[in-house]
């Protein structure tokens, strides 16, 4: 007799008097005597029980699994079909189980005191993976599957749940009539209503939707998502190399798309886009969360005739400028009221007229330009009109550049295979 079975030789009798079918009796002690699938194990057990004189076959239907094994071959069918359906590097199967199975195995571990048993949902998993394999010829990846196929063994029916698609790349803001992303109605947040024309935004369109829109028609993908490494006002153009941002598609049926067709046509009168890759989930917060310096043009129109020396000895007076920023009044009504410490650090000044010139000036991430300008009432010192002596408003506003460099680990990537990440095999 195995050690193993001797050492829990009354669990064994009990749990086979049950009437469990060979399966659920070797899942009992899964996790002991290695290098044998469950029945096998359970087939163990039953053997030295009759070597003791104890006869205890299985029922003709498992108390327990009620024969829900003998239906693998059709759930792995089924779990080929549905991810043959998708592209993708990789698979993973999941189950649905009837409550009052896994109820009634946790009554069996109390019962019986089992130290070591395996789930009835971790067996199917791995057995219905076992059988699908061969005819999905994708490896099994377990720590970041793109397809997990859940199946639910009472109805054999199965649902898939999709990785993420991430792209990264930049765009270019030509219009100053739209926004970065989809701006919901303020008033039905979304629902439609009078106020929106029924279509549940305040704009047309949006940079989001401009490359979102494309790209789910080109992935199959149900919903976009769009996270910018911060973003412009409405008015303002976005020019340079672009804005870096992460674009996300839920649920995408095909991973593999041409960029280059994506880039081409996606991009517009209105927006463009350049340098599309892709990228991994972590890529969302560090875009996110990066503190890139800015380079800006603005016009500004300024409060009566304007002195040219002036202006450029007033640019000058900003280099490594330290400014003090309270939450501006355009923005007050959804940004807490803080006071911001930013950094001018350079300004030049040129295309003068009568009342009016430009300012191209390089800023800290996150400095509100247009109140650097004017001032605010107060709220941004030391600024541009206070030191000038001539109230000053910005009437445009471009962003010429912004100071980031996609770190090593995410060089730019054409297809998702060149990530770096080969995924485990079974």
């Amino acid at each position: 007799m195995e050690e193993w079975i001797a050492e829990r030789i009354d669990a064994a009798r009990g749990l086979a008097s049950e009437g469990l079918c060979d399966r659920c009796l070797g899942r009992m002690f899964g996790k002991v005597g290695t290098g044998m699938t469950n029945d096998i194990r359970g087939r163990m057990v039953r053997e030295a029980l009759s070597e003791s004189g104890e006869d205890l076959p299985p029922s003709d239907v498992c108390p327990l699994c009620e024969g829900i094994f003998d239906l693998m071959p059709r759930f792995a069918e089924n779990v080929a079909e549905a991810v043959n359906e998708v592209e993708s590097e990789n698979f993973l199967v999941g189950t649905r189980v009837e409550p009052s199975i896994v109820e009634a195995e946790k009554a069996l571990w109390e019962r019986y005191g089992l130290e070591s048993p395996e789930a009835i949902k971790s067996e199917l998993n791995r057995e219905i993976g076992k059988l699908a394999l061969p005819m999905i010829h994708r490896p099994v990846e377990f720590k970041s599957p793109q397809v997990v196929a859940l199946v639910d063994t009472r109805f054999g029916e199965v649902t898939l749940d999709i990785a993420p698609l991430f792209i990264a790349g930049r765009y270019n803001k030509y219009s100053r009539e739209i926004p970065q992303t989809i701006w919901p109605c303020r008033e039905c947040h979304g629902k439609g209503c009078p106020h929106c024309s029924g279509k549940g935004k305040m704009y047309e369109t949006s940079v989001q939707e401009i490359i979102g829109d494309v790209a789910l028609e080109m992935t199959g993908g149900n919903e976009h998502f769009f996270h910018g490494m911060g973003r412009e006002d409405i008015d303002a153009c976005m020019l340079g190399d672009g804005r870096p941002f992460v674009l996300e598609i839920s649920q995408p049926k095909r991973r593999f798309i041409d960029l280059d067709e994506l880039e081409k046509r996606a991009s517009n009168d209105m927006a463009a886009f350049n340098s599309l890759h892709y990228v991994q989930r972590e890529a969302v917060e560090r875009y996110k969360g990066a503190a890139a310096n800015k380079t800006y043009r603005v016009r500004v129109k300024a409060d009566g005739k304007v002195n040219k020396q002036a202006v450029v000895d007033t640019a000058l007076s900003f280099k490594d400028a330290d400014i003090n920023q309270r939450t501006p009044r355009r923005v007050e009504h959804r940004r807490a009221d803080l006071v911001r410490k930013r950094t001018i650090h350079w300004v030049t000044a040129d295309c003068f007229d009568e009342d009016g010139f430009d300012l191209q000036l390089e800023t800290d991430s996150g400095t509100y330009v247009k109140e650097f300008v004017s001032g605010d009432d107060g709220r941004t010192q030391p600024n541009f009109s206070e030191r000038l002596g001539i109230k000053c408003v910005v009437t445009a506003l471009d962003v010429l550049a912004i100071d980031y460099h996609e770190p090593r680990r995410d060089s730019p990537c054409r297809h998702p295979e060149e990530l770096g990440q080969r995924p485990a095999t079974s």
